[in-house]
């Protein structure tokens, strides 16, 4: 079963989205990065490109032609391609897909607009018998 993990925090959630990415790529495992809209998806890739805390990552598009040689994908539709290590999800709703990876990071963050999103994502996984971790990251 897929283990999922909520991360709160007080800081943008593409910064933290880059942190916990360079922490999976440090442990070797495989990511998706789910960035349905074009400009987080963009937004994701030029900070991958230009975080100085997580050092270089190699990373594309899940449509590139690189992509199955990649260990960090970034993609805006959830096919049945991809690694299966981690998915992280930047979307205000669940991915269809998610049970396929053996993790699932969603990201909700102070300066998010819908926070009823993320605790209808919560609800989602918790009424179909998901256990959920919780990482508080906001500062007292």
């Amino acid at each position: 079963m897929t283990r999922i993990d909520f991360y709160t925090t007080d800081k943008s959630r593409l910064q933290l989205a880059c942190k916990l990415v360079g922490k999976a790529f440090a442990q070797k495992l495989k990511v998706t990065i789910f960035a349905p809209e074009d400009a987080m998806a963009r937004g994701m890739d030029r900070l991958l490109w230009t975080d100085q805390a997580t050092a270089f990552m190699p990373h594309c598009f899940a449509t590139d032609q690189l992509a199955t040689e990649t260990p960090v994908l970034i993609a805006t539709t959830l096919d049945n391609s991809g690694p299966d290590d981690l998915l992280l999800n930047l979307a205000d709703t669940c991915p269809t897909a998610f049970g396929r990876y053996q993790r699932l990071i969603e990201i909700v963050s102070v300066e998010d607009q819908n926070q009823d999103a993320a605790r209808i994502r919560w609800r989602h996984y918790k009424e179909r018998g998901y256990e959920i971790n919780h990482v508080n990251l906001k500062k007292a």
